[in-house]
C-alpha cells in the first residue's frame, strides 16, 4: 500500500520513522514534511489533492479541526482514508469523505520504535480488504488491538497517554534521585533500565501488578516504606483524574 502522509506532526513522523519507507507527504509547514522527506526519502507534494491521486491510501494526521477543510481539499480523490486523528469519531469521518472507505487508528508514540499499541475502531461497514491492509501496517510497529468504537475514548486515554504519563514518572524519579545525591546521568540510566525491565516482567507475569510488588517488597522494608508514601500522596487518584479529564475533552 503506496501511503500518503497529510500531516508530517509527531505522530506522522513516529509512525514513518516506525515503517521506514519513503514517504508521499503534504504538510502546511512545508520544512517539517522536507525534513522528515530528507530523513527516509520520498517526496514533499504541493496540495493534499495531489498526495490523494498519488497514494493508494491517505493517512489523515493533521489537527482534527482541519477535518472539513482538508476532505473538501481532497475533493473526493482519495481511493481510501485511514485516520488517526483524536476524538473523531467514524460517523464524522464518513459524513466529511462520504462513499470512500475509511478505517480509524489511534497509535502510541513509540510506534517510532516499533514497539507502539494502536487501537483500531470496529466497523461493521468497513470495507474489509482496507481494514485488513491498515491493521498489517500497522502491525510492523506494534501491537494491534480491535474494539468497539464507543471503548476507543478510554483507551486513548490509557495507551495513547501513556507515553507522556511515563515520561513523566522516569522524570520525578530521576529528579529525586538527584535531590538524594545521584548524578542525574546516573539516576536516568538507573530509571531507564528499571521501566523497560519492569515491562518486559509484568507482561512475562500476564500483567500480575500485585504479584510484581509482592516480589519486590518486604514486610516493613523500603519499599515498603516507598510505596506507602505514593499511596499517601494520592498516585491512584492522580492517574483517575487523569483518565477524567482525558474523557471530559
Amino acid at each position: 500500500m503506496r501511503l500518503g502522509l497529510i500531516g508530517a506532526g509527531n505522530m506522522a513522523s513516529a509512525l514513518a520513522r516506525g515503517w521506514g519507507d519513503p514517504v508521499l507527504v503534504h504538510d502546511a509547514y512545508r520544512p517539517r514534511a522536507e525534513a522528515l522527506v530528507e530523513e527516509l526519502g520520498g517526496e514533499v507534494l504541493d496540495s493534499n489533492a495531489e498526495l490523494a491521486q498519488r497514494a493508494d491510501a491517505v493517512l489523515l494526521a493533521h489537527k482534527p479541526a482541519g477535518l472539513e477543510r482538508v476532505a473538501a481539499e481532497l475533493g473526493g480523490q482519495a481511493a481510501a482514508v485511514i485516520s488517526i486523528l483524536g476524538g473523531v469519531p467514524l460517523v464524522a469521518l464518513r459524513s466529511a469523505y462520504g462513499a470512500t472507505p475509511v478505517v480509524r487508528m489511534i497509535p502510541s508514540v513509540p510506534v517510532e520504535v516499533r514497539q507502539g499499541v494502536t487501537c483500531h475502531a470496529r466497523d461493521g461497514e468497513a470495507d474489509g480488504e482496507l481494514e485488513a491492509q491498515a491493521i498489517a501496517l500497522f502491525e510492523r510497529v506494534g501491537l494491534v488491538v480491535s474494539l468497539d468504537e464507543s471503548q476507543m475514548e478510554i483507551a486513548t486515554g490509557l495507551m495513547s497517554c501513556a507515553p507522556a504519563y511515563v515520561a513523566l514518572v522516569a522524570e520525578a524519579q530521576i529528579d529525586a534521585g538527584v535531590r538524594a545525591g545521584l548524578p542525574a546521568d546516573l539516576a536516568g540510566e538507573l530509571v531507564g533500565a528499571n521501566i523497560g525491565g519492569t515491562a518486559a516482567l509484568l507482561q512475562a507475569r500476564g500483567m500480575d501488578t500485585l504479584a510484581v510488588r509482592r516480589a519486590v517488597t518486604s514486610p516493613g522494608g523500603l519499599t515498603a516504606r516507598g510505596l506507602a508514601a505514593l499511596e499517601h500522596a494520592g498516585v491512584r487518584a492522580a492517574f483517575d483524574d487523569a483518565m477524567q479529564a482525558v474523557l471530559a475533552r
